[in-house]
């Protein structure tokens, strides 16, 4: 059984679409970041950083936080959604870090600066909203030369598809990104993923170009 702390964000969105696609028992804890759960004592033994998401495998009492590290985790556990040949495993490593680094801080902070708080720092706003389109320019250029972005489905679109979930919010146009939506309405078509973006069971709709 994997006990999944979590909560109705991308990353939290990430290990939920992950344990619906490789099909482990798991069990949600939820996390009201809004009400500042995530400082909890409890929690923070299981999440040190006081982030979620976070799981314990009480398969054998692991503790593990960062999503990343989660997905790979999972993927390495039931062997699935991670290639193992060379040199598709580097390839997935590479966009799944390209995720943590880059595309997933960098959206959440032009939704901080351009959805939660307009009109607080013009500056702020430019250079978050101008990242957010380079993101997926450089994700509609990959995504122009393979069907997903290691080549098969994995974790690395795992990671990604949450963050572009939130385009309304992004100031972007998906006409402007014909690759990126062919490979969004795909993956949204899958149903492990609307169980796993809607975990808490709210009867939320998945938002569709």
């Amino acid at each position: 059984m994997i006990e999944l702390y979590t909560w109705m964000t991308p990353n939290g969105q990430k290990i939920s679409i992950m344990l619906e696609e490789v099909g482990l028992p798991y069990r949600v804890h939820p996390i009201n970041i809004m009400k500042d759960e995530q400082f909890d004592p409890a929690f923070l033994k299981v999440s040190p950083n006081n982030k979620i998401p976070a799981i314990i495998d009480t398969d054998n009492d692991l503790h593990l936080m960062e999503s990343g590290a989660i997905l790979l985790y999972l993927a390495e556990k039931t062997g699935k959604l991670w290639s193992q040949d060379f040199p598709t495993k580097w390839r997935v490593i590479e966009w799944l870090m390209w995720q943590m680094g880059g595309a997933g801080p960098f959206l959440g902070q032009t939704h901080h600066f351009v959805k939660y708080n307009p009109g607080k720092s013009a500056y702020a706003e430019e250079r978050y909203a101008t990242e957010a389109k380079r993101i997926w320019t450089v994700l509609n250029k990959r995504l122009g030369e393979v069907e997903y972005v290691a080549g098969d489905y994995s974790i690395a679109d795992i990671a990604i598809w949450p963050w572009i979930s939130r385009f309304a919010w992004q100031t972007v146009d998906f006409a402007d990104y014909p690759n990126v939506k062919r490979w969004y309405v795909a993956i949204a078509g899958r149903p492990a993923v609307r169980r796993g973006w809607d975990v808490m069971g709210e009867g939320r709709e998945l938002p569709m170009p």
